[in-house]
């Protein structure tokens, strides 16, 4: 199978890890990186041997080039995702898919006009602990799903990230930028959804960076930043979800499953590890390893049962999304972080947001397709 060739657009931060592992997937080659800053770009590029730093137009206007990887920052995704189509290429973009639902539609239409594929981050749905999870479902561990809680509470980003602001104004936010993981992995898990409703509050109106050379700088805050929102998928199932930057710490599991037999729980002691990591331990307990009442009580790891040997990739394995996306296009079938699932989410958080002033729940318009679990046979990259 002939080499896939991805142009990147966006060197920041992020672009490591993703540059990191495409490396390791035979079939995907990082042919050119782009960026505002052409320093930025040619160090890159310098760092992981990519043949060519340039602008993005430059990247739009090379037809060797078939996909687009948009790592910017949220507010130009609409904006590098669309050049990317009318210049004929896929996309696989950062989340969240856009920062407004007509952006999202606009290129949702463009692709199918074209024929090209849109997928997006996030792919940690793909990981092994995600993957295992489902398996754990589709083997009716727990019996038929009825709920889901998850529950991410962070106070920020500012403590960590030298430039944080961008996560304090629109198109940020705890919703936006934490969501994604946690209502992408419930949508694999249970399907798309239906309805939901949601409250939100803005706690500062200005926060200080807290690291790196501007520390102190008092930033202003333009979205609210502690977010609750209810959910009713087309299943029958229902949902809770908590994400907030206003939160100094929490004991409560960062995500549960509830079934008619048991329970499958994620309870990472960080806040953020949640849904936005691949690998890690996922538990379950069922009717008869519960501690019922009227059994003897076990203790230890008796009453909280781990799935050992979790399935697929269990390591930071961002770009996993990019590369089923490649095998999608060669294969002639939908990736599975698919633009339709992205957008689906994206609509989902836009009415979490929209319900408090609409005083009701919002029906959603879209669905998609629940992805189906990675086989045993996909391509593994590093161990």
């Amino acid at each position: 199978m002939r080499k896939f060739r991805v142009g990147l657009i966006g060197c920041g931060r992020i672009s490591d890890i993703y540059l990191k592992n495409c490396a390791t997937f035979e079939l995907l080659e990082v042919a050119a990186c782009a960026s505002l800053d052409m320093e930025e770009s040619r160090a890159k590029a310098a760092q992981y041997g990519i043949p060519k730093a340039c602008t993005p137009d430059e990247i739009f206007a090379d037809p060797s080039i078939e996909a687009v990887l948009n790592l910017t920052i949220p507010a130009a995704h609409y904006e590098i995702s669309r050049g990317a189509l009318e210049a004929g290429k896929h996309v696989y973009s950062e989340k969240p898919f856009v920062t407004d639902l007509g952006d999202g539609r606009a290129l949702m239409a463009l692709a199918a006009e074209r024929g090209l594929t849109i997928g997006n981050a996030p792919d940690t749905f793909l990981g092994g602990r995600w993957q295992t999870l489902r398996k754990l479902l589709d083997q009716g561990v727990i019996g038929a799903p009825t709920g889901v809680c998850a529950f991410v509470p962070t106070h920020g980003t500012e403590r960590h990230n030298p430039n944080p602001d961008f996560y304090y104004r629109a198109g940020g936010g705890p919703l936006l930028d934490l969501g994604p993981y946690y209502l992408t992995a419930m949508v694999f898990c249970l399907g798309p959804m239906a309805r939901v409703a949601g409250l939100s509050r803005r706690t500062f109106d200005h926060r200080m960076i807290e690291n790196g050379p501007r520390h102190g700088t008092m930033m202003p805050v333009e979205v609210d930043t502690h977010c609750l929102s209810l959910i009713e998928f087309d299943s029958g199932a229902i949902g809770q979800m908590m994400v907030s930057f206003d939160v100094w710490d929490s004991e409560t599991p960062r995500f549960e499953i509830y079934g008619e037999e048991g329970t499958i729980c994620i309870a990472d002691p960080d806040p953020v590890h949640g849904a936005n990591i691949f690998q890690g331990e996922v538990w379950y307990r069922t009717r008869e390893t519960a501690r019922w009442t009227h059994q003897p009580r076990p203790t230890g790891r008796a009453a909280w049962q781990i799935a050992e040997n979790t399935h697929g990739f269990n390591y930071d394995a961002r770009g996993l999304g990019l590369l089923d996306l490649a095998y999608a296009v060669r294969e002639g079938r939908p990736p599975r972080a698919s633009g339709e699932m992205a957008f689906h989410v994206y609509e989902a958080m836009e009415a979490m947001l929209a319900s408090p002033g609409l005083g009701r729940f919002v029906e959603l318009q879209s669905r998609c397709t629940r992805p189906d679990p990675l086989p045993e046979t996909f391509p593994k990259g590093r161990d």
